[in-house]
C-alpha cells in the first residue's frame, strides 16, 4: 500500500510535513500475521531547510507522528537562489541517483514522486529534477538530500576563490575618507 499524500500540516514552528510513502509490513507469527505500518515523511520550513524521517508503528497515525519527530531532529539547510538551486547537482544513495537542474522563474516544479515532495516542503519553486536508477522512495529521498547538502552558496565560492561580487568590488575600490578633526587640521 503505497501512496503520496497531499496533506500538508502547519506546525507551531511554521514547518510543513508531507507523507511520502506508507508501507504495510506483515510479520508471520504462530497465530497468523501481525501487521504494522512504516511511514516516510519529509518536513521543511519553505526557506531551504528540510528533514526526512521514518516511523514504524501498529497504527498509521502513530507511524506518521514518529516519522515527523525524527524528521524534525534530522533537518539540514541548503542555499536557495531566487526560488531555485544555485547550480546543477547530482545526489546518489544506494541504487538511486537524482539529477537536479536550476530553472528560470516561472518554470515550476518538474519532479516526480518523492523528489517533488522534498522540493515542495523545502521552498524550491522552480527546478527540473529526474530520478534515475532505483525508484525506491527511501533511497530517492536520501539521494535528493545528498544532492541538496552538496550545494554551495555562490557568495562563499567567490570568496574562497579570492574574487568578489560587483557590489563588494565597488565598495572596496572607493576608500573611505578618515574624518578630520580640528586639532589635527591646525598641526
Amino acid at each position: 500500500m503505497a501512496f503520496t499524500s497531499n496533506r500538508m500540516d502547519q506546525d507551531a514552528q511554521g514547518l510543513k510535513d508531507k507523507v511520502v510513502f506508507i508501507n504495510r509490513v506483515a510479520k508471520v507469527v504462530k497465530g497468523g500475521r501481525r501487521f504494522s505500518f512504516s511511514a516516510l515523511v519529509v518536513v521543511g520550513d519553505g526557506m531551504g531547510t528540510v528533514g526526512m524521517g521514518k516511523g514504524k508503528a501498529n497504527e498509521v497515525p502513530e507511524a506518521i507522528r514518529k516519522a515527523v519527530e525524527k524528521a524534525k531532529k534530522a533537518m539540514v539547510t541548503f542555499p536557495l537562489k531566487d526560488g531555485t538551486i544555485p547550480h546543477k547537482i547530482t545526489g546518489k544513495y544506494g541504487g538511486g541517483t537524482v539529477i537536479m537542474n536550476p530553472a528560470v522563474k516561472g518554470t515550476g516544479l518538474i519532479a516526480g514522486g518523492a523528489v517533488r515532495a522534498i522540493m515542495e516542503v523545502s521552498g524550491i519553486a522552480d527546478i527540473n529534477a529526474k530520478a534515475l536508477g532505483g525508484h525506491n522512495p527511501f533511497n530517492t529521498i536520501r539521494a535528493t538530500l545528498d544532492g541538496l547538502m552538496k550545494l554551495k552558496d555562490p557568495a562563499k565560492v567567490l570568496k574562497l576563490r579570492g574574487k568578489m561580487s560587483s557590489a563588494e568590488g565597488e565598495a572596496a575600490a572607493v576608500p573611505a575618507e578618515e574624518p578630520v578633526d580640528a586639532a589635527s587640521a591646525q598641526a
